[in-house]
């Protein structure tokens, strides 16, 4: 579309997986009274050539993915939205970003939009437009207006399932101290720890291990995203670490299995785990064939 064509003035919407564009002086019925009605970017010609650029240079041709950039650009301004695209091509250059679950790399528009709501920066006000609830694109679906223009019922925003939600720390804050009036009881607390041990220290009757967790699983949708490259500082007693280590030590492809108590240790600057019992993936796995050749 060119200048010529475009109105001035542009509202970008997003309504049941469409983004309505309306000229300036149009205007939608009168909201219903709800909790959350997020603010709507609008966009001038500038504006609008910025939007279709970043997209361009992303690969989004979709018209949910146009809208959400537009709501950046919108929101937060041209310099910004261009340094997010800076960000993202230093991203990709590098490597890319894989999902949660490590099971592909993000495509350049998502590790645009998740460069956008890990921003620390964002207020709320900026994550509720750009990234406006399911209710609150539902409730403009129902008092929306005359539209000048229509983007067609497919175009979707993609939201990747099991992403986690960015919290900023006012919320942390608020969840937090909202808990302390009364707190339940944690009847049994356990903790499973899989891998390979990094430097092993044996002090009087226990061993230390040292191991990281870098890799942030896939988690239902709506929860916080939790800090990756956690520390584990796992203690073992001696005596069962002794045939855990010669197992280890033969196969370079097992890993320990540690089940124990687990607890917030400033003293180990990480996690502390009190193993309860250990073993290895093939020494588990070999207890299993032999207790299944032992039935009738």
């Amino acid at each position: 579309m060119t200048d010529d064509t475009m109105p001035t003035g542009l509202d970008i919407t997003q309504e049941h997986g469409q983004n309505r564009v309306s000229g300036a002086g149009q205007t939608d019925a009168p909201p219903r009274p709800g909790p959350v009605n997020p603010a709507r970017p609008r966009l001038g010609p500038e504006e609008w050539r910025v939007m279709q650029d970043i997209a361009a240079a992303l690969g989004e041709t979709e018209h949910g993915p146009l809208g959400q950039v537009g709501r950046v650009v919108g929101q937060l301004g041209a310099d910004r939205a261009r340094a997010f695209l800076t960000r993202t091509g230093e991203i990709e250059a590098a490597g890319g970003l894989l999902l949660p679950d490590g099971s592909r790399r993000r495509t350049p528009g998502g590790v645009f939009f998740h460069l956008v709501r890990a921003d620390d920066t964002l207020t709320r006000e900026d994550r509720v437009s750009i990234f406006p609830p399911q209710s609150a694109r539902n409730r403009r679906a129902t008092t929306a207006g005359a539209a000048t223009q229509t983007m067609p019922a497919s175009a979707t925003e993609p939201t990747p399932a099991a992403t986690p939600t960015a919290w900023v720390d006012d919320d942390y804050r608020r969840v937090v101290a909202a808990l302390q009036p009364e707190r339940g009881r944690a009847t049994t607390v356990k903790i499973t720890v899989i891998g390979r041990p990094g430097t092993v220290v044996e002090q009087g009757q226990a061993v230390a291990l040292a191991l990281v967790s870098e890799k942030v699983p896939s988690l239902p949708q709506g929860l916080p995203e939790p800090p990756a490259d956690t520390r584990y500082t796992v203690f073992v007693a001696r005596k069962q670490w002794t045939k855990v280590a010669e197992a280890l030590a033969a196969d370079a492809e097992d890993a320990a299995i540690i089940e124990g108590y687990a607890a917030l240790d400033p003293r180990v600057e990480g996690i502390a785990v009190y193993a309860a019992s250990i073993t290895t993936k093939r020494l588990q796995a070999a207890k299993r064939a032999a207790t299944a050749a032992a039935i009738p």
